[in-house]
Formats: structure tokens, C-alpha cells, sequence
């Protein structure tokens, strides 16, 4: 298998005039968040969390400025933000719809749920609708063995998922919209 590479040192970064931490949002973090920490590095995840609630993805120029705001490398935080699934590089929907793919939601037929999502909404894993509406991605073990197979609508888990039970969910954020 070949490794497939890209050539990041003159990658050019998309940026915007107005930053994304805002002078509200670093006081805050000052004020707020860092003191609950031994150090600025530990700060790094809930500074993550909010800052792609703000914004609703992690642009790279935002990973910059939290780089500067916590004195690590743009680096450290790009690591970190890739590591998690929790966090979104790219633009993503308006509803995020993660399929577990855990051995017990496997086991219980999580392929047929996420075949069934795909092409009721006509994209694949990791795909957005055209109308930026919906974002079908696969996930690592929800913690409902139990009641597999199982997937995130959002932030709100749904268990024993069934087609129709998929069908309802979707429906139901369409007329959200």
C-alpha cells in the first residue's frame, strides 16, 4: 500500500480578516477556563469544543490562533484537533449523524443503517448534502453496546436503530430546517 501525501510546507491557508477568538471570547477563557487547569495546555480541549461551537468547524486559522492564545505550536493543536472525531476540519452540516461501527453495532447491522442513510440522503461517509443540510459520518464505539446498532443525531444519541426508526429521524430534522 503507498502512502499517500501531501505537500504541507506550501499548503496555503485560508484566512479571513476578522479573527476567530474573539477579544469576548479569550477573556473568557482567561477568566474562565484556564483556571481550572495546572496549565494553558490543558485548557486546549474545551478551548477546542468552543471554539467549533462558535464557529461550527475548526478552520486552520482558528487552530493557529488558539496556538498562539495557549503559547503552543500550530502543530500541537492540529494534532489534537485531528486526533478527536468530536472535531470538525472542514465545514460540516447542519445536522451530524454519526454510525457507530463498533464490533456489537456490526454484529448488529450497522451496514444495513448506514447503506440506508447514504442513500436516503444520497452521499457517502463523510460527505454533506448539497443543501449543507446533513453530514453522515462513521464513528468508533458509542458506549450502547447494548442497545446496537446505534448512532449520533447531533449531540443526541438513538439506539436500536432501525430503518424506519432512521427514516422518522430524518424527516423530523428535514422540516427543522
Amino acid at each position: 500500500m503507498a502512502w499517500i501525501t501531501k505537500d504541507s510546507a506550501t499548503q496555503q491557508i485560508e484566512r479571513r480578516d476578522e479573527p476567530y477568538l474573539s477579544d469576548e471570547m479569550t477573556s473568557y477563557y482567561t477568566d474562565s477556563i484556564l483556571p481550572r487547569y495546572a496549565n494553558k495546555r490543558a485548557a486546549l480541549l474545551p478551548i477546542l469544543h468552543d471554539v467549533q461551537h462558535h464557529v461550527g468547524y475548526l478552520p486552520f486559522q482558528a487552530l493557529e490562533e488558539i496556538a498562539t492564545f495557549l503559547e503552543l505550536t500550530a502543530a500541537e493543536v492540529l494534532d489534537t484537533a485531528s486526533f478527536y472525531d468530536d472535531f470538525f476540519l472542514e465545514p460540516v452540516g447542519k445536522h451530524v449523524i454519526g454510525v457507530c461501527q463498533s464490533i456489537a453495532c456490526e454484529a448488529c447491522g450497522h451496514e444495513t443503517m448506514l447503506g440506508h442513510l447514504c442513500s436516503k440522503l444520497n452521499i457517502e461517509p463523510g460527505e454533506t448534502t448539497p443543501d449543507g443540510l446533513f453530514t453522515v459520518r462513521t464513528m468508533e464505539c458509542l458506549g450502547s453496546c447494548d442497545t446496537a446498532p446505534c448512532a449520533l443525531f447531533g449531540e443526541e444519541r438513538q439506539d436500536d436503530l432501525t430503518v424506519e426508526k432512521i427514516d422518522a429521524l430524518i424527516d423530523k430534522l428535514s422540516g427543522d430546517a
